[in-house]
């Protein structure tokens, strides 16, 4: 699987984007998807992600209400609708897919997106 993170830009404080992760291979339906983002300086962290079976969502808590994410397994592809946005969010934004139960071991990475939030 091969995954490939887009939709970063430059946006002022409460504002929007929205990342897509287009994954490209087979059985990307078969994988749990999600997001972590790495700040200058700081370790790379869970954002968010989604199970492949029944679809459960988890969130970090600093951005529970504001994110949103979402997959389309017809289109193979996954989004992170971010609203709200706070200079705390600015970080690089990676993808990945992950076939077992934990979120802190992908199988796959995306290249990231850098996410630049202005106040």
């Amino acid at each position: 699987v091969q995954l490939q993170a887009s939709g970063g830009g430059l946006v002022q404080a409460g504002g929007s984007l929205r990342l897509s992760c287009a994954a490209s291979g087979r059985s990307f339906s078969r994988y749990s998807m999600g997001w972590f983002r790495q700040a200058p300086g700081k370790e790379r962290e869970f954002v968010a992600g989604i199970r492949w079976i029944g679809g459960s969502i988890y969130y970090a808590d600093s951005v529970r209400g504001r994110f949103t994410i979402s997959r389309d397994n017809a289109k193979n592809t996954m989004y992170l609708q971010m609203n709200s946005l706070k200079p705390e969010d600015t970080a690089v934004y990676y993808c990945v897919a992950v076939s077992g139960s934990s979120w802190y071991n992908p199988d796959y990475w995306g290249q990231g997106t850098q996410v630049t939030v202005s106040s």
